[in-house]
């Protein structure tokens, strides 16, 4: 059952499911949980992010979805290194989100992929860089510097970042936000005593995110009935 003290809330990564990930915090506004501490990857760890900071959840929404993402495209010349920039969104990002992870209300974690490969979790230091690399998809964005370092999207290697935030947080009760994976099948991944709510991906592209006012409702719903129910 979801715990009556603090939680944490993993965002799983999926691509562009900003009203998946709404409608999710949107539900669990309205359950009244006690949210001590959010990890996300890719556009989880966006979404997360941002919510985290304390902006509404209806700002998100307008500043996500009122134009479609191809606006804030930048192509880039060294294409071996990523189709785009991922410049513009890290602007404002920086307008939006306060420079480092130690300035949030609580501990927050951006799920990566370091310059090894594999999997990274990034929980201090620079925030808005580190919430774009999260997002920067390998071969479509070229990677992004946080602190010295180039990271892209975690999400290419574990969606969930689970055991790493774990070992960071500890044995804290959390509720898991996991949205289908775009394509491919699904990795196995022990969440343990963890509560999970899973919703359909996104369908959306960076040219029309689709029918967000009704892929954040079914999100809310599914959300509310799983919370319900745990």
């Amino acid at each position: 059952m979801v715990s009556d003290g603090p939680v944490d809330l993993v965002l799983s990564s999926g691509f562009l499911a900003f009203a998946r990930h709404l409608g999710f915090l949107q539900a669990v506004e309205e359950a009244g949980l006690d949210v001590g501490a959010v990890c996300g990857t890719s556009s989880g760890a966006l979404i997360g992010a941002l919510w985290h900071s304390g902006m509404p959840l209806d700002d998100i929404r307008t500043e996500l979805t009122s134009r479609p993402p191809s606006n804030m495209l930048q192509g880039h010349w060294r294409i071996w290194r990523g189709l785009f920039l991922f410049d513009r969104a890290l602007a404002r990002l920086r307008e939006l989100l306060p420079p480092r992870f130690e300035d949030l209300p609580g501990p927050f974690g951006a799920g990566v992929r370091g310059p090894d490969g594999r999997h990274a979790l990034l929980t201090s230091g620079s925030l808005p860089e580190a919430v774009a690399a999260s997002c920067a998809m390998p071969v479509v964005f070229a990677p992004v510097e946080v602190d010295g370092v180039r990271y892209q999207d975690g999400g290419a290697v574990d969606r969930l970042g689970i055991d790493r935030w774990r070992a960071f947080r500890g044995d804290v009760p959390t509720v898991i936000h996991w949205v289908d994976r775009t394509a491919g099948k699904e990795d196995d991944v022990e969440v343990g005593d963890a509560v999970v709510v899973q919703t359909p991906r996104s369908g959306a592209n960076f040219w029309n995110l689709g029918d967000v006012a009704g892929q954040l409702q079914e999100a809310r719903m599914l959300s509310t009935e799983a919370l319900g129910a745990a």
